[in-house]
């Protein structure tokens, strides 16, 4: 699957405090197209547990979305449309946890529990009851229960405890091989990566290529095999290249104030 992604920025005039920030900080308005990603080759298949990690800004929620949505078009071999469940999108309701989920007593407990939702009295309260790292985890149980072939999760784990973000994500690892379903996951934490053992892990850093790791391979700091950095080519204003996540270089501080003509020096002090 290729991916190409970019965000657009509006036309801005620069006000006079803007043109402050601009020459104190040596940066300039955004006015162009930037290029996060350029037909970058994700090799996705169902099942799999897809990865995407970097900074804030770095644009991995906006690879994460611009998957998911090719996957809910065209599926992940062209069979035609993928169901893909936004766990932010998931409508929680009014019942008990343990009434909430379909199948036996026994099933709900055994996804509760996996979901780290093990603890019974957390079994018989409602959704509005939990705390947010409590309804994050139910959502992913309530997404499962669904059977879709994708759950998406932007800022997976991060309203949890790192101890726990990792026993969850040594879970969702389990819980893809055993039914099939693929998960989609968007975070600023590497450190769930290892219990994750995601098999694709496309990693964004602000001004660097996109890195895309495959699971058992090289860790994605090495250098990226040339397959996944593409070729490079030029866009209007910067430099852009295929899998690029970051801002365009900064011009050089001026030292002064320039604003539709009119210049006026800085003071300092």
């Amino acid at each position: 699957m290729e991916i190409s992604a970019a965000w657009e920025f509006l036309p801005r005039t620069p006000t006079v405090r803007a043109a402050e920030v601009m020459d104190h900080f040596g940066i300039g308005l955004s006015q162009d197209r930037l290029v996060l990603a350029d037909r970058l080759e994700l090799p996705i298949r169902p099942g799999h547990v897809v990865l995407f990690s970097g900074p804030s800004g770095s644009g991995k929620s906006t690879l994460l979305r611009e998957t998911a949505a090719r996957l809910s078009a065209a599926g992940t071999s062209g069979e035609g449309p993928a169901n893909v469940l936004t766990l932010d999108d998931l409508s929680l309701p009014d019942q008990l946890l343990i009434d909430a989920l379909p199948g036996t007593a026994a099933e709900a407990m055994q996804l509760l529990s996996q979901c780290g939702l093990a603890e019974p009295r957390l079994m018989l309260r409602t959704p509005a009851e939990l705390s947010d790292g409590q309804r994050f985890r139910f959502r992913v149980a309530l997404a499962v229960a669904q059977r879709p072939a994708w759950v998406l999760a932007d800022e997976f784990t991060a309203t949890l405890d790192r101890t726990l973000a990792k026993v969850l994500s040594f879970n969702v690892r389990r819980l893809a091989d055993r039914t099939g379903i693929g998960f989609l996951a968007a975070t600023t934490h590497e450190d769930v990566a290892d219990d994750l053992q995601p098999d694709l892990h496309v990693r964004c850093e602000l001004d660097r290529p996109v890195t895309v790791g495959t699971r058992g391979a090289e860790s994605p700091d090495a250098a990226p095999p040339e397959a996944n950095r593409g070729p490079q080519k030029k866009r209007r204003g910067t430099s852009a290249s295929r899998g690029i996540c970051g801002s365009a270089p900064r011009p050089e501080p001026t030292g002064r104030t320039s604003l539709g003509g009119i210049t006026a020096a800085t003071m300092s002090g």
